[in-house]
């Protein structure tokens, strides 16, 4: 059998590259010009490589009864890394990924191939394009893990935005997403404050090391109208390699202190990365 080799393309976003795991026969790291973006194992689709993607899993796991199928709209595509995960932890599930880098899709598509029983379309839009023609209340989950490079696009942090997930969304939906920041986590206070502008519930999910201001890192942000289940939450997390914290209430209020909801003329992207932010996970 020949042995996997890396694979490289030049999209209209970047420089694609598919790496194999040589610890793993077939899994696959996707960089994007350098940036990790995504892992997958084929033959394990329920492993998480990243930390990020974990805890991702984690709300998709406490959002419904173990294996019942959902509706899931995933805002970034990568290596189809969720919708694999969902498929194989909820058969049936139908699934939708918007990608706006077609050159990836193509790469992923060939190189990567869904399984053969995966209810998945996948979308080369850009992200709120493709929210703001999709029909009301047609997902239980809405993803969004959109970095372009490693910055969430300005126009995915706004009011707007946040007002096109919630109608998307079904009444008791949930919405999850990843984000970026370091202290003084202005970026990640004014996310926090614009969907709690919108949704009725919000939780927080990162590692103590971010929230305290140590280090630059990822953090789950939760949306929903209906509580989510915190201390199942919490008790995943805390049994990660990399344990998280999950944050609500009175805590997350106080950490979101005077931060205001993003309007569209005030939108940027999320903060710059400093150097060596971002390992495989």
């Amino acid at each position: 059998m020949n042995e996997p080799i890396p694979v490289s393309r030049v999209t209209d976003f970047g420089v694609v590259k598919l790496m194999p795991d040589v610890d793993r026969a077939r899994a696959w790291l996707l960089t994007v010009d350098g940036a990790p973006q995504s892992y997958v194992d084929l033959d394990e689709p329920e492993h998480l490589e990243f930390e990020y993607a974990r805890r991702l899993g984690h709300v998709l796991d406490t959002v419904a009864p173990d294996g019942v199928p959902l509706d899931v709209v995933h805002l970034g595509g990568g290596a189809f890394t969720l919708p694999r995960y969902v498929t194989a932890t909820r058969p049936g599930s139908r699934q939708d990924v918007v990608e706006a880098d077609q050159g990836l899709l193509e790469l992923v598509g060939e190189h990567l191939p869904l399984p053969a029983d995966a209810r998945v379309g996948a979308h080369a839009a850009d992200a709120f394009a493709w929210l703001e023609k999709a029909p009301d209340a047609s997902a239980d989950v809405i993803v969004g893990d959109v970095f372009g490079g490693s910055r969430v696009p300005a126009h995915l942090t706004t009011l707007g935005y946040a007002r096109q997930v919630e109608r998307v969304l079904r009444a008791d939906g949930v919405y999850v997403a990843n984000l970026a920041d370091g202290a003084p986590f202005d970026f990640l206070r004014s996310q926090l404050a614009t969907f709690g502008a919108v949704f009725e519930e919000l939780v927080l999910i990162a590692e103590p090391g971010v929230l305290r201001g140590r280090r630059f890192g990822n953090a789950v942000l939760v949306a929903a109208h209906r509580p989510v289940d915190t201390a199942a939450l919490a008790r995943r997390t805390a049994a990660d390699a990399f344990p998280a914290r999950v944050e609500e209430g009175g805590g997350l209020r106080r950490f979101i202190g005077a931060a205001r909801p993003v309007r569209d003329e005030d939108a940027v992207p999320s903060p710059v990365p400093p150097d060596g932010a971002f390992g495989i996970g």
